[in-house]
């Protein structure tokens, strides 16, 4: 556990591609999503939030605060990250969090000491996930001081990718290997109906 970082769960789109919903509710295994994600990513962190908006109280059993986007209108996964940043100065004695995609169950157990490590051999920079010679931008530590930069750049410049805050911020890649064999892509995620299918083959062959 890390004691000077929170996470953050972006659970907060809109899930057009399997017909709207949360998808990090979705069943998978004995639970579902989010249970997967949860208990692969909290022991990494000293806490852990989830970002969305609407009812919270869909993600009661969960136990985890519910952080609705502090930014107006549906501004994506950049708007969740500014909400976690806030929500940790406000309520946490942590230096940075780490983001991760609602829909991914199979993060690395190792991401949060990964990024960090690389943090610290950067200091202010933002630590951003790749594999296989692509970036991960939803899968990043962002430090707290970069919360006004970001504001301004989601608010008052109306820009939303999250890759562009990164290259302007300036960043540090860490890179993670993907298993060559029947492996699992530690960062697959549920876009489409065959993409759950999928994981829980995944899931399964993991099991010993």
């Amino acid at each position: 556990m890390k004691r000077d970082i929170a996470g953050i769960i972006l659970a907060g789109g809109q899930s057009r591609r399997m017909g709207g919903g949360d998808k990090s509710l979705l069943p998978l295994g004995s639970g579902s999503v989010l249970d997967q994600l949860v208990s692969r990513f909290a022991p990494q962190v000293e806490l852990l939030a989830l970002s969305a908006n609407g009812d919270p109280a869909r993600f009661s059993r969960f136990g985890l605060p519910v952080l609705a986007d502090t930014v107006t209108g549906f501004a994506g996964p950049l708007a969740g990250i500014l909400t976690g940043l806030e929500w940790a100065v406000a309520n946490t004695a942590c230096k940075a969090i780490v983001s991760a995609a609602g829909d991914t169950p199979f993060l690395p157990l190792d991401l949060v000491a990964r990024l960090a490590a690389a943090a610290d051999r950067h200091p202010d920079s933002i630590a951003v996930a790749c594999s296989a010679g692509k970036r991960h931008p939803t899968f990043a530590l962002w430090p707290l001081a970069c919360r006004d930069a970001l504001r301004y750049f989601l608010v008052d410049e109306d820009i939303r990718r999250v890759s562009a805050f990164i290259d302007r911020h300036g960043c540090v890649e860490v890179e993670f290997p993907v298993p060559q064999s029947a492996g699992v892509d530690p960062f697959f995620n549920i876009n489409e109906p065959d993409d759950l299918v999928s994981a829980e083959r995944l899931l399964q062959s993991m099991k010993p």
